[in-house]
């Protein structure tokens, strides 16, 4: 049984990487023929490039067919994969056309249901509250609204940190690997299978999206993403795990869900839109503080391995645990000493200088060479060059993306 299951769960990462790696230029082929280009002109953007959005086809295609070649499509999985239709094409068209925040939203709950019609609901979990007589709480009439919140706010939580090359994609393979782990533990073959066909499929992405990246995965990649670790979750960390430590399925989403809890109240603490985007998510900080993409993106794997391997932790014994907390270790090392190494290298890894100040700097140390009463018949021509004409408007689907 045991063999059988590594079998299936090593085939259905391995088709998933091939198909979305092999998907991947021919899907970047048509977001630059459709016009889904993403055109830097904020301060949140990192990129200065136009570059083409939709890489979450490539994904939803791996993902899509290693499931159904390797998973058992029970009534739940049904559900889950109609959601995964129904928010991927609202993401196509949005990575296109822009679509406004409301519509998403609206989508992202209607998919939501859809998965809860099928059977996918969260209807107990250990009680938070140690004082309390009660061990569970059972959620009853409550179970409905509260796993639809569940999987809208994990949803936009991988939206929302999708903001440097690879992260999300490379945070939401760390958190489907955390969920395989579990599900293997058990021996929940099911939920191993749909997490190694998410994960094999991020993975095949990541070449062409790690920094400096080819192609984004835009909102269809993002809320996929979101979707599939949402309501997985509900039928396999919560069916098992909520009822020894409601912490495991937060863990699991720690870092994107604490960005976005974190988000929505800094605004609201600001007098402003919770929902409206700025610049002042996880990965944000970071550069400000001086990280490059590369080393930001790092913090933020080792930060969600750190989560991930604390959660599996908490559903293991002995043995077990003490291995898996020696290599939590090393890893943190091993990053640690990854973003040391790198510190200094800012300029080759996405962090680029303002030219227009070097350029002046250039001017000026070119006027000091000039003697005065020459400066007049020798002049030097201190007018910035103007931007490309033909990015100075963005082409359609090139808008901001809206924090839904």
């Amino acid at each position: 049984m045991q063999k059988d299951l590594f079998l299936q769960v090593g085939l259905a990462i391995l088709a998933a990487f091939v198909i979305s790696f092999a998907a991947t230029p021919i899907v970047k082929s048509f977001a630059n023929r459709v016009g889904a280009i993403d055109v830097p002109k904020d301060s949140r953007r990192m990129h200065t490039q136009p570059i083409p959005r939709l890489g979450g086809l490539a994904i939803f295609l791996g993902f899509l067919l290693s499931v159904v070649l390797f998973a058992e499509i029970s009534r739940e999985v049904q559900g889950i994969l109609l959601g995964c239709v129904v928010v991927v094409i609202v993401g196509v068209i949005d990575d296109i056309v822009p679509l406004p925040a409301l519509v998403k939203f609206v989508v992202q709950i209607f998919a939501a249901l859809i998965a809860v019609y099928h059977g996918v609901v969260v209807t107990i979990i250990t009680n938070p509250n140690i004082w309390s007589a009660s061990q569970y709480l059972i959620f009853g009439y409550l179970s409905v609204p509260i796993t639809v919140i569940w999987i809208v706010a994990i949803t936009n939580s991988v939206n929302l940190i999708d903001g440097l090359d690879g992260l999300a994609a490379g945070v939401s393979a760390i958190s489907s690997f955390t969920m395989l782990i579990i599900a293997i533990i058990v021996a929940d073959l099911n939920v191993a299978v749909i997490m190694a066909a998410l994960a094999g499929s991020c993975i095949g992405f990541l070449p062409y999206n790690r920094n400096p990246a080819k192609i984004f995965m835009g909102d269809t990649g993002a809320l996929l993403l979101g979707y599939v670790l949402a309501t997985v979750s509900i039928i396999g960390l919560f069916k098992f795990y909520a009822i020894i430590s409601f912490a495991v399925p937060f863990l699991v989403v720690g870092l994107p869900l604490f960005d976005t809890v974190f988000a929505f109240f800094r605004r609201i603490l600001s007098g402003k839109n919770p929902m409206a985007p700025d610049r002042g998510h996880f990965h944000h900080r970071l550069i400000d503080m001086g990280f490059n993409q590369k080393q930001a993106v790092a913090i933020a794997y080792a930060i969600s391995g750190i989560l991930g391997l604390s959660a599996v932790v908490i559903t293991t014994n002995g043995e077990i645990r003490a291995i898996i907390l020696l290599a939590a270790v090393f890893v943190a090392a091993v990053i640690v000493v990854f973003v040391i190494k790198g510190t200094g290298h800012d300029n080759a890894s996405g962090n680029k200088p303002d030219q227009s100040k070097l350029d002046s700097a250039q001017i000026a140390s070119e006027q000091s060479k000039i003697p005065e009463d020459k400066k007049n018949s020798c002049p030097i021509d201190t007018e910035p060059t103007d931007a490309n004409p033909e990015f100075d408007a963005a082409p359609p689907g090139s808008e901001e993306k809206n924090e839904f």
